[in-house]
């Protein structure tokens, strides 16, 4: 059985980008920034930092 873990959406804001990412664990949030890999760098440390904690609980 699959189960979604987390829903990322990104969006182009015009010369920005906006990621919006929602867990169970730590709700809704938003990353913004001008460079793409920068925000979806910030959103793969984010969500590793949040389920590494959740596997040690």
């Amino acid at each position: 059985m699959e189960e979604a873990l987390c829903h990322i959406e990104l969006t182009d804001e015009g010369g920005e980008y906006l990621a919006k990412v929602q867990t169970d664990l730590g709700g809704l949030r938003e990353y913004r920034h001008a460079d793409l890999e920068e925000v979806l760098r910030q959103v793969v440390i984010d969500l590793q930092e949040e389920f590494e904690a959740a596997s040690t609980k």
